[in-house]
C-alpha cells in the first residue's frame, strides 16, 4: 500500500508537472516563432529598401549610359563599328583559347563577358575623345577638365583673366600650386607671371608650376591636361597641403568673371562631361 500510495501520489504530481511544462514549452515555441516571423518580416523590409535603392541607381546609370551613347554616336558615327570590332576580336581570341584547350562551351560565357567589356572600354575612350573635341578651343574648357580630375585637388577657376575671356586657373594638390592658363598665349603668359609672383609671397618654398593649354610648342593639349597635372611629383605632405590652403585662402583676391566650364550644346554637354569624369 505504501507503494500504491507512492505511485498514486507521484502520478498526479508527474501529470501536473507535465501539464504545466508542455504548455510552457508550447508557448515558448509559439512565442519564438512569432518573434522570428516578425524579425524575418522586418528583415525583408530593411533589406528591401536598399535593394530598391540599388535598382533605382542602376536604372539611372543605364539611362545615363544610353544618353551618352546616343550623343557620342551622333558626333562619332563609326562608334558602333569600333565597338563591334572590339567585341568580336576579344571574344574570338578567348573562344580560340577554349577550343585549343578542348572546352569551347566552357569558355563561351567568358568570351562574351570579356568581349562586352572590351566594347565598353572602346565606348568610353571614344566618348572621352568626342567630349574633348566639342569643348576644345572654348572659354572655360581647361577649368572643366581640371574640375573633373579625381583625387585631392582644389580647383579655383578664373583667379585671373582678361575681358577677352583669357583665364588663369589655380590648382592646389600634393605637387604644390599649379597655375593653368588658357587663351591667347601673348595675353595669358603675363597673367601667369603676375599670379605666380603674387602666390610666391605666401607659398614660401612650395613649388609653383605654370601650364599653358594649347597645341603650340611648350603648351599642353587639352586632352592631355589632366594626365599632365596628375603626373607631377608629390612634393607636399597632407599637413603641408592644408597649411598651404589656409595661407592662400588668407591671400584673398578677386575672382575674374570667366566661365567655369564650356556650355556647347547645353544639356547634352553635361552627359559627355559625366562620361569623361568617370574615366
Amino acid at each position: 500500500m505504501a507503494r500504491s500510495r507512492s505511485t498514486d501520489s507521484s502520478a498526479p504530481s508527474g501529470t501536473g508537472d507535465g501539464a504545466t511544462r508542455r504548455p510552457a514549452r508550447g508557448r515558448g515555441r509559439s512565442g519564438a516563432t512569432a518573434v522570428g516571423a516578425k524579425g524575418r518580416a522586418a528583415g525583408r523590409g530593411t533589406t528591401g529598401e536598399p535593394k530598391a535603392g540599388r535598382l533605382k541607381r542602376v536604372g539611372n546609370q543605364a539611362r545615363m549610359l544610353k544618353q551618352a551613347y546616343s550623343l557620342t554616336r551622333r558626333n562619332d558615327p563609326r562608334l558602333p563599328w569600333f565597338m563591334l570590332i572590339a567585341f568580336v576580336a576579344v571574344a574570338a581570341v578567348v573562344e580560340l583559347v577554349g577550343i585549343l584547350l578542348g572546352s569551347p562551351f566552357l569558355f563561351l560565357p567568358l568570351a562574351v563577358v570579356l568581349g562586352a567589356l572590351a566594347a565598353l572600354v572602346v565606348f568610353g575612350r571614344r566618348a572621352q575623345g568626342s567630349a574633348y573635341r566639342q569643348v576644345e578651343g572654348q572659354p572655360g574648357a581647361a577649368a572643366w577638365v581640371l574640375e573633373g580630375m579625381r583625387g585631392d585637388w582644389q580647383v579655383s577657376s578664373g583667379v585671373a583673366g582678361t575681358t577677352q575671356l583669357d583665364a588663369v586657373h589655380r590648382v592646389l594638390g600634393r605637387p604644390g600650386v599649379i597655375l593653368v592658363g588658357e587663351g591667347v598665349p601673348s595675353r595669358v603668359r603675363p597673367l601667369l607671371a603676375q599670379e605666380k609672383k603674387r602666390i610666391a609671397r605666401v607659398a614660401g618654398d612650395t613649388p609653383i608650376y605654370d601650364v599653358l593649354v594649347g597645341d603650340g610648342e611648350g603648351q599642353v593639349p587639352l586632352r592631355k591636361l589632366s594626365a599632365h597635372v596628375m603626373k607631377l611629383p608629390r612634393n607636399l605632405s597632407g599637413a603641408e597641403l592644408n597649411a598651404l590652403r589656409k595661407r592662400l585662402s588668407a591671400l584673398g583676391g578677386t575672382r575674374m568673371p570667366v566661365p567655369g566650364g564650356p556650355l556647347p550644346g547645353g544639356r547634352q554637354m553635361s552627359v559627355s562631361q559625366r562620361q569623361v569624369r568617370r574615366r
